[in-house]
């Protein structure tokens, strides 16, 4: 009887952790939507396709967002030739005028949309925490999504190979 129950419980998490993995492994595409940047191009998703890019969300206000700015310059830089487009994502509730200030501080070469209405947080799944980062590859479809800091060790490995 224990040894049945064991074999039972066995091949359910069996069963669980396979479908858990199956669904890890689906893709699915990345959201549509555009917005000007502070340069005054026009940023859409759908354009950013045959390539992969990272959409990151983040405020003036976030301590850790402020900190990871120079790791994702670091990555325009060193992926930029190949094709990754980074965009970054001032959430709505940051005030244009800080925004502004930071990037031209800074000098981020990136291109950088002021989300005042909120249609690109709403359209990549309500994000609400900063950082919050998400990588589409060339086809479109996001691979990994990133709430906090990501390893940007680990984060560039998975750039480059899919570059």
């Amino acid at each position: 009887m224990n040894t049945k129950r064991l074999l039972l419980g066995l091949v359910f998490l069996l069963l669980v952790g396979g479908l858990g993995l199956w669904l890890v492994s689906q893709k699915s595409p990345a959201p549509v939507v555009s917005g000007p940047s502070l340069s005054g191009s026009v940023i859409a998703t759908q354009a950013l396709q045959g390539k992969p890019y990272l959409v990151n969300f983040w405020a003036t206000s976030c301590v850790t967002c402020v900190k990871e700015m120079p790791d994702l310059k670091a990555l325009q830089d060193r992926f930029g030739p190949q094709g990754l487009r980074v965009v970054a994502v001032a959430m709505s509730y940051d005030k244009l005028a800080f925004v502004e200030r930071f990037v031209e501080e800074r000098g981020l070469p990136f291109d950088v949309v002021y989300d005042q209405d909120g249609r690109w947080a709403k359209a990549f799944g309500e994000v609400a925490v900063t950082p919050t980062t998400f990588l589409v590859d060339g086809q479109g479809q996001l691979v990994k999504r990133y709430v906090g800091p990501p390893d940007f060790e680990q984060l560039g490995r998975l750039i480059q190979k899919l570059l």
